[in-house]
């Protein structure tokens, strides 16, 4: 069997799963007693264990049984939920999500997970169990293994329409057929043997799932599950009759909730859940077949995309798109209006299929969000503190290519907020706090921006000691310290060379290793700003471009060159006089509303050759900004707004000062992008 071409799905579909397992597991912790997330982290590891015993990998189905065994036992009240179990559940899932990522970087998947299987074993022989709950434990009926199989092989659906069909007088039966070694056409007996059981009953379950059988994709025994009236050897002499079947084995499946009344009033919330279950389903039979073809519609709505195929899509549409500015220019040329009306067609065309294409490069927030919860319990409680996170806006989406930056920055700020922002809990009382901090994770949209807050009611920045690191690093001399505002100064711990063992003890180790969450964060086209109250808390605020592919610039000349200046940091333009620019420290600058702005002369930046001298009565400036920072950007004249393709430079060139990358304008010619962020700074 080729099993290859399903890794892919195999890897993704892991993933989920056991993010879903991550995320059950912390919240059992807030609420021990509900049984329904038991019963959802069951279902994912379940369904790992099948998919991972399909694909071959025996050491990950291994480990997720013995987990499946642990929580089968919380669900049954054998045992009950502390955190010390938890923590052992949470190594397995940690032992599963590394083997899932040796295979998602071809490797075998094994690994040594002796430690969490023993520790598993333990739990699961009641050596944990806390002595408040060993009554329970006693009192409880041991499941047979017949009806242990049961829960263990079906999810909750299959095992409501099991109860309702025995309601109804129905048997449930489960069919093992083994057709002999020297059978030929497999699909073709199969398809014989489900059409005797459609004439018995009804086949709700086969294993393997029917598409693998139809494809002769097992060796030679399967597994049926069928509702029927009639008897076990009625239906197994029946299956015997098909040529070429070796052996039929027939068994009723027997279900937990079949045992006697006296057990059964031994454990009420086991049934106060079932309950709960079946009330939640319809008792029709055929309102089961609707809502099972319903569920079924409903996935098909969504499909798999190899990133990859979104990105060869994405640099077609890049191209069509230089290809449209060409079009419009020589449509402009011509002057002719049948081809300025196709034209213009075209590009509303290839607008909206520009909004699709970037929309499909869209990702939840969510998903790098999802990481956290996780690693925040297990700082907290390796740091000693009681720390709760807060996550609003999940569902704000991002291009993936910022996705896939953004997740470091984010584990390094909120390490800080945690490992040093929020005190420990006997310092809180001190300080008139509640024991438990708080550290919120925010994102929302704001124009074509995406923001991303991280915010803790920690101790916050001393002002004082940071200004008086950054003069003794030299970062700063003390003349200048005296005009910076709090913001300027909070933004000095994200200066390279601020990261030291003294820093971490005397500023709340706000500075280790910022520099380089800035550096990130500024090369994918974003910004960071950090506002504190000393006691109060910390906010990291990020500013992210929804997308970097493609980009609206104003475009601008400079002597006969062009240059594009992204829209996003420009406030607006200005034509100003000679006569108002003024000078103050050795630099140009207008008044500019009230403000004092300075002066940036592209021309001498960039060192453009002119051709000779010109004596301008009029400026053209383009005020752009950067956070509370503001510069005009002087050019000889202005071309206009434009949609362009953001390119990259190589390697060769990947350090020009104040580029950020290049674009192919409609004629043909390069405009290099101007990076605005790095002229203010």
């Amino acid at each position: 069997m080729e099993l290859n071409q399903y890794l892919e799905v195999f890897i993704e579909e892991s993933k989920e799963h056991l993010q879903s397992c991550n995320d059950h597991l912390l919240e059992l912790e807030k609420n021990p007693d509900n049984l329904s997330i038991v019963n959802e982290i069951f279902r994912s590891a379940h369904t790992l264990k099948g998919m991972s015993a399909t694909m071959g990998y025996e050491d990950l189905a291994s480990l997720t049984h013995k987990m499946e065994n642990v929580l089968d036992a919380i669900r049954n009240g054998r045992i009950a939920v502390v955190p010390e179990i938890l923590d052992v559940v949470f190594l397995a899932v940690d032992h599963l999500e590394e083997m899932v990522q040796s295979i998602a970087s071809g490797g075998d998947g094994k690994r040594d997970v002796s430690d969490a299987v023993a520790k598993l074993q333990l739990i699961e022989q009641g050596e944990t169990t806390l002595s408040g709950n060993a009554e329970k434990k006693n009192s409880l009926p041991a499941a047979s293994e017949a009806e242990q199989a049961a829960y263990n092989d079906f999810d909750e659906f299959e095992l409501t329409v099991i109860r309702q069909s025995k309601e109804q007088g129905f048997g449930a039966y489960q069919a093992t057929v083994a057709l002999r070694e020297d059978c030929l056409l497999k699909a073709a007996r199969v398809y014989m043997i489900f059409e005797v059981l459609e004439k018995s009953g009804e086949v709700i379950k086969a294993s393997p799932p029917v598409e693998q059988l139809e494809e002769e994709n097992f060796d030679h025994e399967f597994t049926v599950v069928i509702l029927s009236k009639e008897s076990p050897e009625e239906i197994m002499a029946k299956i015997m009759k098909v040529a070429e079947v070796e052996s039929a084995v027939v068994n009723e499946i027997l279900l937990l909730e079949e045992s006697t009344a006296e057990d059964r009033q031994n454990q009420p919330d086991q049934d106060s859940v079932t309950e709960t279950l079946v009330n939640e389903q319809t008792a029709s039979p055929q309102q089961d077949e609707k809502r099972s073809e319903k569920k079924q519609n409903h996935a098909n709505k969504t499909i798999r995309v190899n990133i990859e195929r979104l990105d060869i899509l994405m640099n077609l549409f890049e191209e069509l798109v230089i290809d449209r500015g060409r079009l419009e220019q020589i449509s402009r040329e011509l002057n002719n209006s049948e081809l300025h009306e196709t034209v213009e067609r075209m590009s509303r065309v290839s607008g909206d299929l520009q909004s699709i294409i970037l929309n499909m490069r869209m990702v939840p927030v969510e998903t790098v969000f999802n990481r956290f919860p996780r690693m925040i319990r297990q700082l907290a409680r390796d740091l000693d503190k009681k720390i709760r996170l807060d996550i609003i806006g999940a569902e704000t989406e991002l291009d993936r290519t910022v996705i896939d930056e953004i997740g470091d920055p984010l584990v390094h700020l909120l390490r800080n907020s945690v490992d040093h922002g929020v005190e420990k809990p006997e310092e809180r009382r001190r300080k008139g706090k509640s024991e438990e901090g708080t550290v919120i994770l925010r994102a929302y949209h704001s124009g074509n921006h995406v923001f991303i807050e991280i915010e803790d009611d920690g101790a916050g920045i001393s002002k004082e000691k940071v200004l008086e690191k950054a003069i003794s690093k030299g970062i700063i001399t003390s003349q200048a310290a005296e005009g910076f505002s709090d913001r300027q100064v909070y933004e000095l711990i994200l200066s390279s060379g601020f990261s030291t063992a003294e820093v971490i003890s005397d500023i709340s180790g706000r500075g280790v290793g910022l520099d380089v969450v800035k550096n990130t964060i500024e090369s994918l086209g974003g910004s960071i700003a950090i506002d504190s109250k000393e006691n109060e808390g910390t906010i990291f605020s990020i500013q992210l471009p929804l997308t970097l592919s493609i980009i609206s610039v104003m475009l601008v000349e400079i002597e006969k060159e062009k240059y594009a200046i992204p829209l996003t940091s420009i406030i607006e333009t200005a034509i100003v006089k000679s006569g108002d620019i003024l000078n103050a420290h050795n630099q140009k600058v207008i008044d500019f509303r009230g403000k004092v702005v300075p002066l940036l002369f592209l021309k001498e930046i960039f060192e453009v050759p002119a051709d000779g001298e010109k004596d301008e009565q009029f400026h053209s400036v383009i005020i752009v900004r950067k956070g509370d920072k503001m510069a005009g950007l002087v050019v000889d004249s202005f071309i206009g707004q434009q949609e362009v393709v953001l390119k990259g430079l190589g390697n060769f060139l990947n350090n020009v000062f104040a580029i950020s990358g290049a674009t192919i304008l409609g004629d043909g010619k390069v405009a290099l992008i101007v990076d605005c962020n790095a002229l203010i700074k």
